[in-house]
């Protein structure tokens, strides 16, 4: 098995034990979160994190995998390639930087293959006020019933009103929709959950614990699933303040996507993770993105997480239509493919590098 492969994991169980191995190797201290639950197979669901670099310097990178459970294929083996990079862990050293690794922030997601946690919550829409009673999310309510249809596979009838839906609202209001965040149905896509979640509270206590004391923190949160195959597009992660932005792009490029300004393939997000670094770190300067590798079309994607939410519903349904709706999951969210697995670490050490040079002492 080539190194590329070897970074990359069949799953969770697979990945943890590789992640773990890399930093024992590198003589790391391991700081484990144990989830309450269990994983698909039985197993320990953790989030593992490790520190590497300047450790007590005034900037930190903070890489994040497995927000979206089912992602954490791909950031899990960005994280296992960066554990094994000699030259690049020198380099952390070099610049004065310390850099966090946080290995499966939705472990429960991960093993079972789903993209939410165990509450059917969407991580990256979890992170906001829940005092705030206002819907996030109206246009949400239009298209639930589309989205998750009385019998699976769909109707042909179902499908039809998907693209009608789709012609009458535009691509990128049907996007949103869908997207953006909902706290109106508990069964539905993009949940936003009614409470802080377990990994919403772990998070928030890593980032107290790691980020105490810095004067400029990096943030980069590997996802999959959106725009063209093996493609890391570069999304702002961020407040909506044009100096944050800027500094995004000193860091990362003129090439990075704010959907602030609707040039992003993802729609705006409500309750996004990176968010609570201002409220827990308050004294940072803080630059954050998200690193966001394509896969499949977005119809591909969209039916897969369809199936997904449909399936946590009917439990019923017989194992042949579970088992595709997981392979289907698996598919769009991770390629298993040399060249796929090239590009993704590729761009990773690129993005994590120029993270590491843009926070380094100026």
């Amino acid at each position: 098995m080539d190194k590329t492969n070897g970074c990359f994991a069949a799953n969770y169980a697979e990945a943890r034990a590789g992640f773990l191995a890399g930093a024992k190797h590198r003589g790391l201290e391991v700081v484990t979160d144990l989830n309450p639950l269990k994983g698909a197979q039985g197993e320990e669901l953790a989030t593992d994190t490790v520190l590497l670099g300047a450790k007590e310097a005034p900037a930190l990178l903070v890489v994040t995998s497995g927000t979206h459970g089912v992602e954490g294929f791909c950031g899990s083996g960005c994280q296992r390639a960066l554990l094994d990079d000699d030259d690049l862990v020198k380099r952390f050293e070099a610049a004065g930087v310390a850099v966090l690794l946080v290995h499966a922030v939705n472990p429960h997601g991960f093993s079972h293959l789903r993209r939410v946690n165990e509450d059917n919550v969407d991580m990256n829409r979890n992170f906001r006020d829940f005092a705030d009673s206002r819907e996030l999310n109206p246009a949400y309510a239009q298209v639930h019933d589309l989205l998750l249809p009385a019998e699976w596979p769909p109707t042909d009838a179902n499908r039809a009103g998907i693209f009608g839906a789709i012609g009458k609202m535009g691509m990128p209001a049907f996007q949103s929709a869908v997207s953006a965040g909902q706290g109106s149905h508990k069964d539905g896509l993009f949940y936003c959950g009614s409470e802080a979640t377990w990994s919403n509270r772990t998070i928030r206590s890593l980032l107290k614990k790691h980020g105490a004391g810095r004067k400029r923190i990096g943030w980069i949160d590997i996802h999959t699933g959106l725009g063209p195959r093996g493609h890391g597009e570069k999304i702002f992660a961020g407040a909506n303040d044009a100096a944050e932005l800027a500094r995004a792009k000193a860091f990362w490029g003129a090439d990075i996507m704010s959907y602030y300004e609707g040039k992003s393939a993802s729609a705006e997000v409500q309750g996004s993770m990176v968010m609570s670094i201002y409220a827990e770190c308050p004294q940072a300067e803080v630059t954050g993105m998200g690193l966001e590798f394509g896969t499949v079309p977005f119809e591909a994607v969209l039916g897969a997480l369809r199936g997904d939410h449909w399936l946590a519903i009917h439990r019923e349904a017989p194992p042949a239509t579970r088992d595709a709706i997981r392979r289907a999951m698996r598919d769009a969210f991770y390629i298993d493919a040399d060249d796929w697995k090239g590009m993704v670490l590729g761009q990773s050490r690129t993005a994590v590098l120029q993270g590491v040079l843009g926070l380094a002492e100026r």
